[in-house]
């Protein structure tokens, strides 16, 4: 029983430990808010003079409400209610009022940063009896109230990302008591959209009819962030300019809450795309040579700037994220150009925040800054380059998910504290990282632990790239930057069946976060563009080992898929479904790839088989991206996915599409067309019955190939059945050893009855010059009380019958030798044979054991 107990004590800990503590019920008890009675919500009251970004919030949550009862609550600023939704910050009138009359506690909210109080009060003003007060410390803090009040209504940060269904409530409670989600543990923490090109881009122009996002698609990802508890980004920069292209995006960014950033390598509040589109008129990006244009460039960011929340990037690097003063070449090569680029850099620190102070009228420790230590510049910090100590120093980690470097005892002492700059998309060496999610759950939660333990916590920045489809490992980033120590090595899956819980249902949340977990193991042992048929061993069975775990859990992802709602199907698929058919489609057919060229080399003609199924699999990826585009959603999802992801052989190839792998087929010999000469491997010849050399039909029946009858390949039978099998054979050539004397022959025919001569069938074999052998196959299946449960039951019910004969090899010129298979009765149907001369291993389907074997016959 305390076991019992302990147990459940600790899955309701788990589940109070990601957020604030479960204060919701859908169905009345005593003492509880009625948030939504029979469908209909209280007011939403706040003051008249809210700050926009929690208005915004408020206009979701109005939203939000309607979506979960079908009934909109009305928002007012004036009057009273019996009850009501009562929202403010900090320093509002109706929280001041609270707070003067100690039904809020001052301590909980003063200086602190994105708190939240969320608490049942009475008479909290003139004429209301009671309300659910919302608090902030701040605007982002009342902002993640809102937000966590309409998550855990049942409304999922991703129900417009991912098209997660909110699920209908006639009734809404409330809870008593005061709950918060406490003040985050890492100051700025945000997303980085990267490499937008083609996908999101592509997107976008579909959605918005824009080449770049303006401040419409923008205000979807703001909202995203914070409903994710985040509070910062880094925009798209490949061919968009964020602060140029739509003056509303940074209007919108510091109305919402948002705190925007400039990458790495785009310094002082300037998009790259700013000087790139007008390189002839500025002229290079050269401190050295340019510094009055680029001073002048540098100005006009921090001006435009200046009344924003915006977290400026100093420093520089060279035009377009490449290294300064050109590319990297030998330590003997650029170590003097290096001391030259440090004294380089600290003039452009110094003059760059004499800008700041110029055009804020503060001194520039007073504007929040940011230095990123990113590859060369990494090299210069080593070296003794440092940033004014009120900088944040931005950390990275390798571009793979594995951190570079964290400040020692002494350097975690830096006043400005410390970043980490932290990747789930790349592009780059030795291969772009686009198309999928290939972060293991794992991974990330180690390496970001890692990074907390060792005191950087004042910025988090993830590079998702085109935002879809990396829904949860933005998702695992972001609630890891909250509060990093929440989650543990014992308890870590609970984050992904939360996650699966609030997209799909509690009761489809174990097998989905099994799912997604082995999806995420399996998906980051190799990433799908650096995947090819090499990657894993064909010889011990390794590849159809890996090939075979993404069937099954595509199979499991599928049988989950049926039993969903209908309404939750596309999401499913978004978060899922999709990535894991994608990815178990790829291995199919690069292990096909593998085994073509095997098979190809060793003048196998199931080679062509294997081309086949390459072939098939090359389409089919085709087809799951059609869907994800054009089917999935009603086709909101057009073009985010067609990232190119089959034929890297470097990491930037210019390839335009994606490229078919090479594949080869042996044309000479057709299926069922003869001509086949085997070669014995490994002391045994196992042949296909279709994989004959030659063939002679009786008068009036034909050799026919029985496709898929059997336990392997297919079936050889003389038809029609009515007619005599006279004269009839079928004959197999193979190579074997020279010093072989003698072999076993196992003969496998299908476990056809004495329809014919109830003495039983027969068939002659032998080798061509050679001693034959005639057996008759069938003469004990029948029901003799002898032979029913001894012999016919066994037998019919594994459908074949396998006979074996002991021949002599003829002498011949050469090591060529010619079996013969002669049916002396009709109805007979040939399915394998196999020459064992000292190394067949008895198996049910007649090949090898070793998993090299297996894996060479047909499915």
């Amino acid at each position: 029983m305390k076991k019992v107990l302990l147990l459940l004590w600790l899955s309701i800990v788990s589940l109070s430990m990601f957020s604030a503590e479960q204060f919701i019920s859908f169905t009345p008890l005593a003492d509880y808010f009625p948030l939504i009675v029979n469908g209909q919500p209280c007011i939403i009251k706040c003051d008249s003079n809210i700050d926009k970004g929690v208005k915004i919030a408020i206009d979701n949550l109005q939203q939000d409400i309607f979506n979960v009862c079908g009934t909109k609550p009305e928002i007012l600023t004036e009057g009273n209610n019996k009850r009501c939704v009562l929202i403010g910050t900090y320093q509002s009138p109706i929280i001041q009022q609270l707070i003067k009359s100690k039904k809020l506690n001052k301590n909980e909210l003063n200086e602190k940063t994105e708190k939240f109080l969320l608490q049942i009060i009475t008479n909290p003003c003139e004429g209301v009896d009671e309300a659910l007060v919302i608090a902030g410390s701040d605007k982002r803090g009342t902002i993640y109230g809102i937000y966590e009040l309409s998550r855990q209504m049942g409304v999922s940060p991703w129900y417009w990302w991912a098209d997660v269904p909110v699920a209908k409530q006639k009734n809404v409670y409330i809870k008593p008591g005061i709950y918060t989600d406490g003040e985050p543990a890492v100051r700025y923490r945000g997303i980085f959209l990267n490499d937008e090109a083609p996908c999101l881009t592509s997107w976008v122009k579909h959605t918005y009819g824009t080449k770049y996002g303006d401040h419409r698609f923008y205000a979807r990802v703001f909202e995203l962030i914070l409903r994710l508890r985040g509070n910062f980004m880094w925009p798209a920069m490949w061919s968009w300019s964020f602060y140029a292209d739509d003056p509303e995006n940074s209007k919108t960014a510091n109305e919402m809450g948002i705190i925007m950033g400039t990458s790495h390598h785009e310094p002082m509040a300037r998009n790259h795309q700013e000087w790139a589109r007008k390189r002839k008129e500025y002229g290079v990006w050269d401190y050295t040579s340019n510094q009055k244009t680029i001073d002048q460039f540098f100005r006009e960011g921090i001006e435009r700037a200046a009344d924003t929340e915006d977290l400026i990037t100093i420093g520089m690097r060279g035009d377009g994220d490449a290294p300064m003063g050109g590319k990297e070449g030998k330590d003997h090569e650029y170590a003097a150009r290096d001391k030259d680029n440090i004294r380089l850099l600290e003039k452009i620190f110094k003059n760059q925040r004499r800008i700041i102070k110029e055009v804020t009228g503060e001194a520039p420790e007073k504007r929040p800054q940011v230095w990123a230590i990113y590859k060369e510049v990494q090299r210069y910090y080593d070296m003794g380059l440092r940033a004014p100590d009120d900088v944040i120093m931005l950390l990275t980690d390798d571009n793979w998910g594995n951190v570079t470097r964290l400040p020692n005892a002494e350097e975690r002492k830096h006043p400005g504290g410390w970043g980490m700059y932290y990747h789930v998309d790349y592009v780059g060496a030795p291969r772009n990282s686009k198309w999928l999610n290939v972060t293991p759950i794992q991974n990330m939660w180690e390496q970001l632990q890692l990074t907390y333990d060792y005191g950087v916590d004042k910025l988090w920045i993830l590079n998702v790239g085109d935002l879809k489809p990396m829904e949860y490992p933005i998702t695992l980033f972001l609630d890891m930057a909250w509060n990093p120590k929440q989650y543990t090595a014992d308890n870590l899956q609970e984050h992904p069946r939360q996650f699966c819980a609030q997209q799909f249902g509690k009761e489809q949340a174990d097998e989905a976060m099994h799912i997604l977990n082995l999806y995420s193991k399996y998906a980051g042992r190799v990433t799908p563009e650096m995947l090819d048929c090499k990657t894993y061993n064909l010889k011990t069975g390794e590849w159809k080992q890996v090939s075979d775990e993404f069937v099954k859990l595509e199979a499991e992802a599928l049988r989950q898929y049926t039993t969903l709602k209908p309404e939750y199907k596309d999401a499913y698929k978004q978060l899922i479904l999709f990535p894991v058919q994608a990815m178990a489609n790829l291995y199919e057919m690069y292990y096909a790839q593998a085994m073509n060229h095997k098979l190809y080399k060793e003048n196998n003609p199931q080679a062509n088989e294997w081309a086949d199924r390459v072939e098939k699999a090359f389409a089919r990826d085709k087809a799951l991206s059609n869907d994800y585009n054009n089917v999935m959603s009603g086709g909101k999802w057009k073009n985010m996915m067609i990232q190119k992801h089959i034929g890297y052989t470097s990491w930037n190839d210019n390839f335009p599409a994606d490229r078919l792998p090479e594949v080869f087929r042996i044309q000479q010999l057709e299926k069922a067309t003869g001509g086949y000469i085997f070669t014995g491997e490994n002391g045994y010849v196992a042949m296909e019955a279709e994989h004959y050399f030659s063939i002679q039909n009786a008068a009036d029946a034909h050799w026919t190939v029985i496709p898929h009858i059997g336990r392997t390949l297919s079936g050889m039978a003389l038809m029609p059945y009515t007619q005599p099998t006279d004269g009839a054979s079928i004959s197999y050539k193979m190579k074997l050893p020279k010093e072989t004397k003698t072999v076993n022959v196992h003969i496998v025919v299908k476990s056809t009855l004495a329809f014919h001569d109830s003495k039983g069938h027969k068939y002659n074999i032998g080798f061509e010059g050679g001693k034959t052998e005639t057996v008759n196959f069938n003469h004990n299946l029948n029901e003799d009380p002898k032979n029913v449960y001894s012999v016919f039951y066994p037998t019919v019910a594994r459908r074949i019958v396998e006979k074996k004969v002991k021949l002599e090899l003829p002498r011949t010129s050469d090591v060529l030798q010619t079996l013969i298979f002669r049916p002396l009765d009709p109805g007979i149907v040939l399915e394998k044979i196999v020459i064992d001369y000292g190394g067949y291993k008895k198996s049910y389907l007649f090949m090898d054991e070793s998993p090299n074997k297996r894996m060479a016959q047909p499915l």
